[in-house]
């Protein structure tokens, strides 16, 4: 396993999918409940224990919708936002990282979904896509 900084591989300017998120929402599919909770503090060590206001995730903010690759960034956080909401189901409910997780998340799915507006075809064209995989919790066993 590799401890890798988040912030200094994302968001490059031109992301859709968070790579370490992407990882931790992989692995929490896989390990039992317990195990995930411990692999993801070695992995992730900068989730905090907060009341969900903690500043470790920023929702981007795409500078030029119309630009072909400006416009993953929108993308990016709505996938941010569907993993997160994957690795807090993967967690123990007692978890105290649960209202980080969840408050970041929440802020990523506002600012995702409030991009899916259709107005320029660079995003509006698969963010959809995106959306309704977050709002239908598709990658979450229920």
């Amino acid at each position: 396993m590799t401890r890798i900084a988040h912030s200094r591989i994302e968001p490059s300017g031109e992301d859709f999918l968070s790579p370490c998120l992407g990882e931790a929402d992989l692995m929490r599919r896989v390990l039992p409940s317990q195990e995930f909770a411990r692999w993801l503090r070695i992995f992730m060590p900068q989730l905090s224990f907060g009341r969900g206001k903690d500043k470790w995730l920023q929702p981007v903010v795409s500078p030029d919708r119309s630009d072909p690759k400006l416009a993953h960034l929108d993308g990016l956080n709505l996938s941010r936002a569907w993993m997160l909401e994957g690795i807090a189901a993967g967690l123990p409910k007692t978890d105290k990282r649960l209202p980080s997780i969840i408050g970041t998340a929440e802020a990523h799915k506002s600012a995702g979904l409030a991009a899916v507006t259709g107005e320029h075809y660079e995003g509006g064209h698969w963010l959809g896509s995106f959306a309704v995989y977050l709002v239908t919790k598709r990658g979450i066993s229920r």
